[in-house]
């Protein structure tokens, strides 16, 4: 498989995108923390996705400040090299690795204090706003304020307000909307080893099995394909776990007359793919199993084929619902005008959440879902890329018809918007109820 890395060409045009977005400001950005799971023993590590977006930086314990008024405009603040802990964590970058293979502009060390106060004070100094995002972390919020007091104190009695405080998300968000060809590749490769994980579910999943052997085999599956990681917690949910939308416990004993909702993606070089696929775990849909999953099917096909430049995600969402309360009423679950079952709501119990959400470096990625003023819903673009997952949920306590209760089904891909179209990334995974049973059985 050819690895696809973000060349550091890209990330400097990302990094003078963001620099002529934020002009007349000055930005900090936060690498993530590292977190103990027990006494000196840390969880795995992932860097914030906005701070890896601009810099590529994998290390914790960092900071980037931008100040487009600079001729360095990009400094990076890093760990300095240090002996003993390459020995017990790995190779550093170092300050002039930094500037050598990331192409900071500057590379100052993170662990002195000092020098970064002093950075962002001059800063501050040439700017007119910040460019910050408050509640990261309260410790670094509280050193910032007092930062931006001492700035204004060195002023003078100028009588002008502290700095405005702006969140860098909405720029960056709208960047990481739009993905480039280079993201695109990555993104397919994400989706082809999931694609692949989830095929080999659906080919050995077996009664008597728990739920965690499925969620092993397809951790085994992401592993073995080159992918870094997953791209959030997967859901193995059979049976009635598949009612519980977000469902992690993954420990229940699977039997022959369960259905079985995987919703499991791979993260390969940051960017993850995003698949559901529901099956049998026997060798067949049960008659009431098929009738949902065809609901299901027909609505998020006809959602995924409205995908195009100009729509929007809300009228997709939209159209979902029409379908779904249509089947809701002919699977009798509801009664009654669509409209006004509709305009009720009365499809909400059995169908809670959204169609769809933004992919890319995280699973529910940035980016606003209406314009500017947060009246209308957002245009579909080329090179926007997010899912189309309709579903429906009759949990054991619901007032659906008893044959109906404990069946949980959605259908998940992920579409890339194109200049005529759009492509779907997650196609190799059977969805056709002819497809699933002859891999079944």
């Amino acid at each position: 498989m050819k690895t696809q890395h973000t060349t550091q060409k890209e990330r400097a045009e990302r990094r003078n995108s963001f620099l002529s977005q934020i002009k007349g400001g000055v930005a900090v950005l936060l690498s993530a923390p590292y977190t103990i799971r027990n006494n000196d023993v840390h969880n795995a590590y992932r860097q914030d996705s906005n701070f890896y977006y601009l810099t590529g930086l994998e290390e914790p314990e960092s900071i980037c400040l931008f100040n487009p008024q600079s001729k360095k405009p990009f400094t990076l603040f890093v760990e300095p090299k240090d002996a003993v802990k390459e020995l017990w964590e790995g190779k550093m970058l170092g300050l002039e690795g930094a500037k050598a293979q990331l192409g900071a502009d500057e590379a100052l060390s993170s662990l002195d204090s000092d020098v970064f106060d002093e950075a962002l004070i001059e800063a501050l100094l040439q700017a007119d706003r910040l460019y910050y995002r408050v509640g990261q972390n309260p410790i670094h919020d509280q050193r910032v304020f007092t930062l931006m007091a001492r700035a204004g104190r060195r002023l003078g009695r100028t009588g002008r307000p502290l700095w405005p405080i702006f969140d860098p998300v909405d720029v960056l968000g709208e960047m990481r909307l739009i993905k480039s060809q280079q993201e695109i590749a990555t993104l397919q490769i994400a989706s082809n080893i999931t694609a692949q994980a989830h095929t080999e579910a659906m080919r050995h999943c077996k009664p008597g099995m728990f739920e965690y052997e499925i969620e092993a085999a397809l951790f085994h599956s992401f592993r073995a394909a080159g992918a870094g990681r997953l791209g959030y917690g997967s859901i193995v949910a059979s049976g009635p776990n598949a009612c519980v939308l977000h469902y992690v416990n993954n420990d229940r004993k699977m039997t022959d007359k369960d259905l079985l909702l995987i919703d499991a993606g791979a993260e390969f070089n940051y960017y993850t793919a995003d698949i559901t696929r529901c099956f049998p775990v026997g060798a067949r849909f049960s008659p009431e199993q098929k009738e949902v999953y065809q609901s299901i099917l027909l609505a998020q096909k006809e959602c995924v084929a409205m995908a195009r430049p100009g729509k929007t995600l809300k009228e997709i969402h939209h159209h979902a619902v029409e379908v779904l309360t249509e089947e809701l009423k002919r699977l009798k679950v509801l009664k009654g005008s669509t409209k006004e079952l509709i305009k009720s709501e009365a499809y909400r119990p059995y169908y809670p959440h959204g169609t769809g959400h933004w992919l890319g470096m995280d699973v529910h990625d940035i980016g606003r879902y209406y314009d500017k003023d947060y009246q209308d819903a957002r245009k579909l673009k080329a090179g926007m890329v997010f899912t189309v997952e309709p579903g429906l949920y009759f949990a054991p306590d619901s007032k659906a018809p008893a044959k109906l209760k404990g069946i949980g089904i959605r259908i998940e891909d992920d579409i890339l918007i194109t200049e005529k179209g759009h492509q779907v990334l997650t196609g190799a995974v059977p969805k056709e109820v002819e497809e699933i049973e002859s891999l079944r059985s």
